[in-house]
């Protein structure tokens, strides 16, 4: 399955974990990993690293590779962390993933985790009843698979 969810904090990972009774894989910037102790964390929990801002298909086959073995696959479509709490561009290496692996897909919006931790600080607030977590249903690929996901996040 590839889980799609918006990206406004860098504790999204931790509560969408959190929300899911299964393990979730997730694809994170390649730059993570050579943060040390992070680095060393997303590792152990079975995160692999993508280069953003070109087709990098080690990540690509990884994504589809861990899909095709029945695991959960979490991206944030838009790349990057938003700044603005709003919706950015979807990157378009989130529907070949999908078109490549025929998989479910389910998209999903976080409200309230910039509240946690605002961009740009370094540690959280205690704050979690100002956090939601809204599930789309599950749905396989057609059409316009970019407007689909955008669509599906913000009418959460």
């Amino acid at each position: 399955m590839l889980l799609l969810v918006n990206h406004t904090s860098d504790i999204d990972p931790v509560l969408v974990q959190a929300a899911l009774p299964r393990h979730v894989v997730f694809m994170a910037k390649e730059e993570l990993f050579r943060m040390g102790l992070l680095g060393a964390i997303l590792r152990v929990f079975g995160a692999f690293p993508v280069k953003r801002g070109t087709p990098d298909r080690g990540a690509l086959r990884r994504a589809s590779d861990l899909i095709e073995s029945g695991r959960v696959v979490c991206i944030f479509p838009e790349g990057k962390l938003s700044k603005t709490g709003e919706l950015g561009e979807i990157q378009p290496g989130v529907a070949l993933i999908a078109s490549i692996t025929n998989c479910t897909v389910v998209c999903a919006r976080i409200r309230g985790a910039n509240r946690i931790l605002p961009y740009g600080q370094l540690l959280p607030r205690p704050a979690l009843s100002w956090v939601t977590i809204s599930f789309g249903n599950p749905w396989r690929t057609e059409g316009d698979f970019v407007e689909r996901v955008r669509d599906e996040i913000l009418g959460l």
